[in-house]
This record gives C-alpha cells, sequence and structure tokens, in this order.
C-alpha cells in the first residue's frame, strides 16, 4: 500500500499506564513481515491533518495490523491514540514500509532481540511470528524498561521468551537481576556470543540502539548482522 487508505479501529488494548494497542481493521491490507511499520494518518475536523509511523506489533499471521503506541505528554498523536481512541474511530494507513528491520522464520536463529520501551513493539511482532510458524530458533530477549509498571506485553511475553530485563528507574521490590541502563557488560552477559552469529535487531531510542550496536561491534559481532531500528523523543 504505497497510498493512504482507510482504516477502522476495531480494538483499544491498554497495555500500561502511558501505552495501547490498536487493533485495526484495513481493507485490502496486503499483509507485512515481522519488523515493519506503518505510516498513520489522523484528520481534525478542521481539515489539519497529522501523521507518525508506528511499528507493527502483531504477527504477520494475526491478519490486520495492531499498532502498540507509547504516549509522550507533548505529543501531537500519540496521547489521542493512547488514551482517547475507540473501537470504530476512522483513521487512515500507509504500508507495510521497511524491508531492511525484518526477521521470518526461515532465517532461523539464533535471534537476539534487544529492546528498549516501546520498541520492543516490532520485536513482538517477531516473537508472535516464531511461535505462529512453529519456529525451533533459539530465541533470546534483553528489554530496558523504566520501571516494571512500563514493560509492554507483560503477561503474553513471558509465554514466547524469558526474557531479561533491566529497570532503569525503579526495580521491584526485592529485584536482583538488572537495574541499570544497558552497557557492554550486560551484553557480553545477557546476549548470544559472537561465536554464534545470532540475526540481533535492536529497537528502542536513539540512544539506546547507537550504544548497544557499537558495544556489540565492540564484543566481536558481525555488523552486517546487528540491525537497528531507533525512534527520537520528539513527535508523538
Amino acid at each position: 500500500m504505497t497510498s493512504w487508505h482507510n482504516a477502522e479501529i476495531r480494538e483499544v488494548v491498554r497495555e500500561t499506564p502511558t501505552a495501547s494497542t490498536l487493533v485495526l481493521d484495513v481493507p485490502g491490507w496486503p499483509g507485512h513481515r515481522a519488523g515493519q511499520h506503518l505510516d498513520l494518518r489522523l484528520t481534525a475536523e478542521d481539515g489539519y491533518q497529522a501523521q507518525r509511523s508506528y511499528s507493527i506489533s502483531s504477527a504477520p499471521e494475526d491478519g490486520g495490523p495492531a499498532v502498540t503506541v507509547e504516549r509522550l505528554d507533548d505529543g501531537e498523536v500519540s496521547p489521542y491514540l493512547v488514551d482517547e481512541a475507540r473501537p470504530g474511530d476512522q483513521l487512515e494507513v500507509r504500508g507495510p514500509v521497511g524491508g531492511w528491520f525484518v526477521w521470518t522464520a526461515g532465517q532461523g536463529g539464533p535471534l537476539q532481540l534487544i529492546g528498549g520501551g516501546s520498541g520492543l513493539a516490532p520485536l513482538m511482532s517477531m516473537l508472535r511470528h516464531r511461535r505462529h510458524a512453529g519456529s525451533g530458533a533459539e530465541a533470546r530477549l534483553l528489554l530496558s524498561a523504566r520501571s516494571e509498571r512500563d514493560v509492554l506485553f507483560a503477561d503474553e511475553l513471558a509465554t514466547l521468551v524469558e526474557p531479561v530485563i533491566t529497570y532503569t528507574r525503579e526495580a521491584p521490590p526485592g529485584w536482583t537481576g538488572y537495574a541499570r541502563r544497558v552497557d557492554r557488560a550486560m551484553l557480553e552477559e545477557a546476549v548470544f556470543a559472537p561465536d554464534r552469529a545470532p540475526h540481533v535487531f535492536v529497537c528502542g531510542p536513539t540512544g539506546l540502539v547507537e550504544g548497544v550496536a557499537t558495544d556489540l561491534v565492540a564484543l566481536g559481532h558481525e555488523p552486517s548482522r546487528i540491525r537497528t531500528e531507533r525512534f527520537g523523543a520528539t513527535g508523538g
């Protein structure tokens, strides 16, 4: 879909206090690959339009796309999508977009996923696709979250992979795991070793993504096997 198409919100799922998943009905949706994103456009009653790109969090096998949006308090679009959007609301979408940051079960593993905040969304699509495809590819997830209440898809995530989580602001009571930003020492301990030649996908805020990619290369990972998707703090 290279042009804009009408879409309707079928379901809104509250994921965390600041994030919601919107399940969309898009007539003629051509399907997507795990890791792709779409452009979403809203039009106000006065004709003003705003558009943003969001990663698709649903698996290709789920049919139509779902996007998971985290609210930016000064954002133009995300506060509406997270707090006000309801089933039946109309919007426009274009996509799917992107062919670099994708994984299919046929590629095999090991599959190493590293995410920060809502950067988990496209990685979740990959994990869901892995389950639907019955893939035996070994998979690991290293997830950076501000606090326990900020972990997206928490219940389902535990059924897909045993995540390694690091809390950067507030760890749960009694927590004995990581409680700092992702660093080189953590990557050395928690991700597949370079000699396993994993497919690595990193998604999150720009600072996290760039730091992780640099550290992975320093640890000996092949740069061509590291794929990144980043987003800034502006927009929304």
